[in-house]
Formats: structure tokens, C-alpha cells, sequence
């Protein structure tokens, strides 16, 4: 536990009432969090999620979860938790499982109402990242149908990436780690260590980087990523992305399409085995990082803060740690450079997703086996 964070009495909160049925009550973890600009309240919304992964919210307020062994919970405004039938079994080994989930972003049109979603699926060979999408009707997913599979199925259960983040023309970016052997980010006919850009059907976008490119599949929209685990598009159209590094070396990149990210031969990362680096601090015709995070944070889930209940905060990132179990906030300046302030250290556990809200509020997600939902809302 970090040594700035105090305890205080569990209290009980009613907050929001719109109505006498939208009355939600929540825990108040931290009565009080001084930050540079903000001070801030830390609630928690629900607890006993198991490994959640990440995080919808729904146009009603009520929350989607995927739990990385199989569950793909609702959760509502008491915080009461109902998984959902018909989610695809999922072969939660190692690093694998439900992954993250989104919704289609004109969700809520009747036409458009998909939940996307992202899962290890088992095959012959081991397993492979795949993307699905469903619609919710009542406790349930129905038409579920898997649009985009990974091109091969293979071993080890680990660095599956599985970020979904959708551009203002409508498609959709995925991101596949290289699943554990690193020479495959470097490998254009190969979807592994990559980001991809699909339509909202799975399919191509005849303006990808490379359909004109022989040796590269269609779908890649960068390469030489190594599990990138954050991803979000700005308002600004700007796309950004946290990944992890070996040991050290995690970084905030920001993608642009036909690019290569270097991994394995640029890195600032050390084996995990040796204090011997892995690759050039940089190569030509690869993308240095724009942030390299100090120690062994472990970035997963990304957000730009665009809401009026954090106005000193416009524009800035806030990325979630695994590992260091903190939250970063980083400012992007002009010139390039980036500096950070750590929001929390220590306060939740694994910070596995960061969300801005539809009511302007941050919502993160612990990873543990009883993980939790959590919001950050300005303190009174």
C-alpha cells in the first residue's frame, strides 16, 4: 500500500438520484485525493468481478464487463452483477480469455446496437485472437457471429493485445500482440505484433496502409508492436496506444498507419532473464516511442480526458498500470515532450481499464480474482 494513501471509514453514498429507481449507492474508498489541479473522490461501484478486463458503458448506465475467464457481466446502478448467457467459450489459458468489449459507436440507433468484443479462441495449433460482435437482449447475447480471426493459431497463451479502439470514419482498430515470440511483430504476413484496421464487418479497408503491399497482409495498419494493451483515438483523431515492454521499457506510442514500432529490434527493455537489453535504443525506418513510463509499470487501458469535471485535464491522457498498480496522467506538449503525474499508486490494485464516462466521470477496473468497478469523481 502506498504510503501517502490513507484509510478512512467505509461509508455508504447515495449518489446521483434522478429518479426514485436511479438511486446509486456506492463506497467511497477515498473521501479525498490531492492531485496537481484536481482533487478527487475514488468510489467503488461493484466488487467480486472476476479478473475483469474491461469496461462499456451502456447509453442506460449500466456497465458491460468482460471477466477473463469466460463471464461477460452487467452490471447496474447498485452495482449488482449478472453475467450474461451466450458468450463464446473462451480459452481462458494464460494470458487468454474475454478480453476487451466495446460498443458500436451509433449503439443505441437500433440499427447499430453490436457489442464488439475480443476472445482467445481455441483452434488447431494452440489459439488465436478473434473478434466478435452480439446484441443484447435482456440477460443474454444473441446473433452472436465471430467477423475477424486471427490468421494463425499457436502457442503460448500470452501477449494476445485484443485493444479495440473505433477511428471517426467508422472502422475499427485491433490490436494482436505478437503472442509471446517476438520475431513475429517484424513479420508482415503475419497479424501478430500488429494493429489492425477493419470495417465494422471484419473486413478491409480498401485505404489500408498496405492492400497494395504484396508481402504484408491488407488488414495491418502498423507493425513491430509487442502487446499493446491501451488504445484510444482522440478527439483530435490522433491515436495512441501504451505497450508493454519486456521488463522496463513500456511505452506510448502514437500510431500512424504503415509504420513499424521496432519490436524486437528497437526496445529499451532488458530480458527477463538477464540484465542484458533487447535491440537498439532506435533504427531507421522505425517509430521511437513518445513516452517510455519509468520502472516496470505494465500499461493496460488508455483514455483522453475530454470532460468538464476535470477542465486543467483537457487533452490528457490517463493510462492504467498492471504491475505498478498506479494511474498516470500524461500531458502532451507541442514540442513533442510528455510529462506525467501518477494520480494513484497503490490505491485499487492492477489497474487493467481506464474509461471516461458519459457522465464525465474516469471509471477503472482492478484486475483480481474479487476485482472491482471504480470511478473517479471531483471530491465536494
Amino acid at each position: 500500500m502506498h504510503p501517502s494513501f490513507k484509510l478512512l471509514p467505509t461509508t455508504l453514498l447515495l449518489v446521483g438520484a434522478v429518479t426514485a429507481t436511479q438511486v446509486q449507492a456506492v463506497e467511497v474508498i477515498e473521501e479525498r485525493i490531492a492531485t496537481e489541479h484536481h482533487e478527487l473522490r475514488l468510489e467503488r461501484i461493484a466488487s467480486g468481478l472476476e479478473h475483469p478486463w474491461a469496461l462499456a458503458l451502456l447509453p442506460d448506465g449500466r456497465y458491460l464487463v468482460s471477466e477473463r475467464p469466460g463471464g461477460l457481466a452487467l452490471v447496474d446502478e447498485t452495482g449488482e452483477i449478472t453475467r450474461l448467457d451466450g458468450v463464446p467459450e473462451v480459452n481462458a489459458r494464460g494470458q487468454g480469455g474475454l478480453l476487451d468489449v466495446v460498443l458500436h459507436p451509433q449503439y443505441g440507433d437500433g440499427d447499430h446496437d453490436w457489442v464488439y468484443f475480443t476472445w482467445s479462441q481455441a483452434g488447431r495449433g494452440g489459439t488465436a485472437t478473434t473478434l466478435s460482435r452480439a446484441r443484447l437482449d435482456g440477460e443474454a447475447l444473441v446473433e452472436v457471429e465471430a467477423v475477424f480471426v486471427q490468421d494463425r493459431y499457436s502457442d503460448p497463451g500470452r501477449h494476445y493485445g485484443s485493444r479495440l479502439a473505433w477511428l471517426p470514419d467508422g472502422s475499427l482498430l485491433m490490436s494482436i500482440g505478437e503472442r509471446g515470440s517476438p520475431e513475429r511483430a517484424q513479420d508482415g504476413g503475419d497479424h501478430a505484433g500488429s494493429i489492425l484496421r477493419l470495417t465494422e464487418t471484419g473486413g478491409v479497408p480498401e485505404d489500408n496502409p498496405f492492400v497494395d503491399d504484396e508481402a504484408t497482409l491488407d488488414a495491418l495498419y502498423t507493425l513491430g508492436n509487442r502487446n499493446p494493451q491501451g488504445l484510444t483515438v482522440a478527439t483530435d483523431g490522433t491515436i495512441w496506444s501504451t505497450e508493454h515492454g519486456p521488463r522496463t521499457g513500456d511505452e506510448l506510442n502514437r500510431l500512424e498507419p504503415g509504420e513499424n514500432y521496432g519490436w524486437p529490434e528497437v526496445s529499451l527493455g532488458f530480458a527477463y532473464t538477464s540484465d542484458k537489453r533487447i535491440g537498439r535504443d532506435s533504427a531507421p525506418g522505425m517509430r521511437d516511442p513518445v513516452h517510455v513510463f519509468d520502472g516496470r509499470f505494465a500499461p493496460s487501458g488508455l483514455a483522453e480526458v475530454t470532460s468538464d469535471a476535470f477542465p486543467a485535464w483537457q487533452g490528457d491522457l490517463l493510462a492504467g498500470g498492471l504491475l505498478s498498480e498506479r494511474l498516470e496522467r500524461l500531458r502532451l506538449a507541442e514540442d513533442g515532450s510528455v510529462s506525467s503525474e501518477v494520480i494513484l499508486d497503490g490505491h485499487i490494485g492492477r489497474i487493467r481499464d481506464v474509461r471516461q464516462g458519459h457522465d464525465g466521470y474516469l471509471y477503472l477496473l482492478e484486475d483480481d480474482a474479487r476485482g472491482g468497478l471504480y470511478r473517479l469523481v471531483p471530491a465536494d
